[in-house]
């Protein structure tokens, strides 16, 4: 006998065309029974619309088989498959409306898998629509207590971590789950969003423009995609630490004007102090910038925070990594390399 309500019966049929068992147990993606992780938007039917990496859904059932239906606006997106918290595959999305089997043949008893977003906003928009087994769905598994937020662009991202030379960036070389705001989050027990997009700043993107979503912009979005943007409301997700690790693209065209720069990052400091009162603010330069230009970032840093002036706003330097021949964005190995260099002092800032 059929355990879904009417209104996932057009879920159900494609879920049981995936092979899933008519004895099948559907629940939507933006029910109840499932944790969410990153920024969302709610969509008709109990979906969930999503675009920044690292967004993630995780789901617990006792059961072997495990499916998935989703889709996507472009033909870029990909999602990571966690397995009682071991990596098992990366699915590309269609945009079509599909099934995918996240799991299959587990041994009997309960499993947790993980959905991790492996894209960026400007590959698509993923919708997640719902999930079924041939057991039953358990209540979700909670989330961690401590919060963090990163702020930043395409290293923050995770571009190009994985790359596979030779030949053309490819949107599979993305890895959000292994770049440093993962896994310094990982390491100090907190859940994270990664609020970023590749290309842009603070006052202005890597070509000079001005008119694009730069951070004090995207800041604000579940989903900055210029077609259809989705506002954020702050309230959903209190972070005891936000890490903004913006300027690079900033700083592609030359050094920005310094009144300029501190005015806006003092003002959106600001803004972050008061949509989040509990939580420490660090800044920092990111993994990019080298030499003069590193240089100018710090001291406009030193100013914002002078400017603000509250002790909940802190600077800790970042190292520089310089990828490789490939690709100027830092490595796999430099990601950890990342977070093992903020790990111990946001530790020490946060007590944790």
């Amino acid at each position: 006998m059929m355990r879904w309500p009417g209104k996932l019966a057009c879920l159900a049929a494609l879920l049981c065309g995936a092979g899933v068992a008519h004895g099948a147990e559907v629940v939507l993606a933006g029910g109840d029974s499932v944790a969410r992780m990153g920024r969302m938007a709610d969509a008709p039917g109990g979906a969930v619309r999503f675009a920044y990496p690292g967004v993630s859904s995780f789901i617990h059932f006792a059961g072997r088989e495990l499916v998935l239906e989703a889709s996507t606006t472009g033909d870029k997106s990909y999602l990571d498959v966690i397995v009682d918290g071991v990596y098992a595959r990366s699915i590309h999305l269609s945009p079509r409306r599909s099934a995918y089997r996240l799991a299959g043949g587990l041994a009997p008893g309960p499993h947790t898998v993980q959905v991790l977003h492996r894209s960026e906003t400007w590959h698509g928009v993923v919708t997640l629509h719902g999930f079924a087994t041939d057991g039953q769905v358990l209540a979700p598994p909670s989330l961690p207590a401590r919060r963090v937020l990163f702020l930043g662009d395409s290293v923050t991202c995770g571009e190009a971590l994985e790359r596979m030379p030779p030949g053309a960036k490819q949107p599979v070389w993305w890895n959000p789950r292994l770049s440093y705001g993962m896994l310094a989050a990982n390491a100090l027990g907190a859940q994270v969003q990664l609020v970023c997009h590749g290309g842009r700043g603070l006052v202005r993107s890597w070509n000079g423009r001005t008119d694009e979503f730069n951070l004090d912009r995207f800041y604000g979005l579940a989903i900055a995609a210029p077609d259809a943007p989705e506002p954020w409301d702050q309230r959903r997700y209190a972070p005891d630490l936000i890490v903004s690790a913006i300027g690079t693209n900033d700083f592609n065209q030359g050094i920005p004007d310094r009144a300029q720069y501190v005015d806006t990052y003092a003002a959106f400091v600001l803004t972050l102090l008061r949509d989040h009162p509990q939580a420490h603010i660090v800044l920092t330069e990111g993994a990019i910038l080298d030499g003069d230009k590193k240089a100018a970032l710090t001291a406009y840093i030193t100013e914002t925070i002078s400017r603000t002036a509250s002790p909940r706003v802190h600077h800790i330097p970042s190292r520089h990594y310089p990828g490789d021949t490939e690709d100027a964005h830092p490595t796999r190995d430099q990601h950890q390399q990342m977070a093992n260099d903020f790990v111990p002092a946001l530790r020490q800032l946060m007590s944790w």
